[in-house]
């Protein structure tokens, strides 16, 4: 089975990626291409693909990866209705939630505001008092 998705090109630090369409068992670095048929670079957001090879691919059951997916949505490229569609919309679930500052009880967060207070005002009394002396 062929696959669609992006190949890591470029200098380190400064990916630029192929589109190349390749068999779905080979690491995208390594292996057999089939064809490439585009680059994108994500620094300047620049797309070029060859959108009658790409149909080509796709009429012929290559999968595509989510984010190039994305890439021919982004280029109007006519996706077959088997593609699935990207959730854009799904938010990251935070990990420890209750940990966050924001969601710590006020009495907490009011008892440290509390004894940073004192601290303030016995340091404030501490040169008063050794002047009385």
């Amino acid at each position: 089975m062929l696959a669609i998705r992006l190949q890591r090109i470029g200098r380190k630090g400064y990916p630029v990626y192929r589109v190349a369409v390749q068999e779905s068992q080979r690491h995208p670095s390594s292996g057999r291409v089939v064809a490439y048929v585009g680059s994108y670079n994500p620094h300047t957001k620049e797309v070029s693909l060859q959108k009658d090879a790409v149909e080509k691919y796709l009429g012929n059951g290559a999968q595509p990866t989510p984010r190039v997916v994305k890439l021919l949505k982004q280029e109007s490229v006519k996706l077959p209705s088997w593609v699935k569609d990207v959730d854009s919309s799904k938010q990251k679930s935070i990990k420890n939630a209750e940990k966050l500052r924001k969601n710590q009880p006020k009495e907490e967060v009011e008892e440290v505001e509390e004894a940073e207070g004192v601290a303030e005002e016995t340091a404030a009394e501490a040169p008063a008092e050794e002047k009385a002396e």
